[in-house]
């Protein structure tokens, strides 16, 4: 498996324009077989996108945020902007992807979807199985949504708002069927604010009034809502984050701990070391050790 040398940084890819006029928010792809994979992307990387492909055969491994996953035939992943992703080899695959940006969602037509279970994700999944009936619903419709993406006129926008809305909608249901969770709660929803406002602002802000104050709420009430929701302080959850970030760079870089820990907004590199430490019991040069040695 690659990991990118001290001179490498975790490159970010954008979606980039699209093929067609009006989809630079938007990307359909195919793959028949081929190897579906530039070489960058054999090296740890990041999307700003939403991704998700319908995977009907493919035996490739791929990995994503430090989990590695098999892929499997018949089956549909989905994964959101800014998560580490590499590709172990480029076997050949068949597949139909696609690819949108948040600004693609906060367009008043796609308004609705940002709300579907599959692009909120609260359970961090990555794939969803597909039962025979599943299987022939999506691949009709993966089919349909990658005709009308070739197929460019004045309704191509409106075919394909409908499309995906039908799919995504469809693959929420399975999504709620197979990540099983209550409806949230006012106080779940604000958990869940509070954690979006973290992965925003990590690196900057390490401080919960920082937060509370981007929330228009107090540190006391945050607190409180964070600690019953969740199990865990307010500042526990900006911890995790930042000890998330910092395993994923010394995971997939060789980058040096204090560039590391500069990146993540400590100003000292033995704070840094200090910190890592109290929160996961090893040094961040022990836990780069331990790692490589274990998926290497």
């Amino acid at each position: 498996m690659s990991v990118l040398n001290i001179d490498q940084q975790v490159r970010v890819y954008p979606l980039g324009t699209g093929d067609m006029p009006g989809n630079r928010l938007l990307k359909i792809g195919r793959a028949e077989g081929e190897a579906a994979y530039t070489p960058d992307f054999l090296l740890p990387h990041r999307k700003d996108y939403y991704f998700m492909v319908f995977v009907k055969r493919g035996s490739s491994r791929h990995w994503v945020d430090m989990i590695p996953y098999d892929l499997k035939d018949n089956t549909f992943y989905f994964t959101v902007p800014q998560q580490v992703h590499l590709k172990e080899e480029p076997k050949p695959i068949w597949c139909t992807s696609i690819s949108f940006t948040t600004e693609f969602l906060a367009l008043q037509e796609n308004a609705a979807l940002s709300k579907l279970p599959l692009i909120l994700n609260p359970q961090n999944g990555h794939e969803l199985l597909l039962s025979d009936p599943d299987l022939t619903f999506v691949e009709d419709l993966t089919d349909k949504i990658y005709s009308e993406y070739n197929k460019p006129g004045e309704w191509q926008q409106r075919m394909l708002t409908a499309y995906l809305t039908v799919l995504l909608t469809y693959l929420s249901r399975l999504y709620t069927e197979q990540y099983k969770s209550d409806t949230p709660s006012p106080d779940r929803l604000l958990l869940k604010r509070y954690q979006a406002k973290i992965d925003e602002s990590f690196r900057s802000l390490h401080e919960v009034a920082e937060y509370a104050a981007l929330l228009n709420i107090s540190p006391g009430h945050l607190g409180e809502v964070v600690k019953a929701q969740s199990g865990h302080s307010a500042i526990d959850h900006i911890h995790q984050r930042l000890v998330l970030e910092a395993r994923r760079l010394l995971f997939h870089t060789d980058s040096p701990i204090k560039e590391i820990a500069f990146d993540l907004g400590f100003a000292d590199a033995s704070y840094f070391n200090r910190f890592f430490k109290r929160e996961t019991g090893t040094t961040p040069a022990e836990y780069r050790t331990s790692i490589r040695k274990m998926y290497h």
